[in-house]
């Protein structure tokens, strides 16, 4: 049986952080950006387009990294959630 992804993140379980782990550094980068790859990169869709500007929101991020290695404007600060926040695998 094949489980699709949507299927796979909803077992997820998410402690959120008031503090966001990924940062876009300068949204006017984003905005030049002819092939914003985060948007179609991220398993989570975390990052989205909204009154055509990209906007991220962390709150389900699976922490792939997939964001920081498609950007290639260098525009993402990613790091790990801090300490007992962010993603926990195998809950479903």
């Amino acid at each position: 049986m094949k489980v699709s992804i949507d299927d796979r993140l909803a077992l997820l379980k998410y402690k959120v952080d008031s503090k966001p782990h990924i940062i876009l550094k300068d949204e006017r980068v984003c905005d030049t950006c002819q092939g914003k790859f985060c948007v179609h990169v991220c398993p989570a869709s975390c990052y989205k387009i909204e009154n055509n500007k990209i906007v991220f929101h962390y709150e389900d991020c699976v922490e792939c990294g997939s964001c920081l290695i498609s950007c290639d404007k260098e525009n993402i600060d990613w790091n790990y959630p801090r300490g007992t926040f962010g993603v926990n695998f195998r809950w479903g």
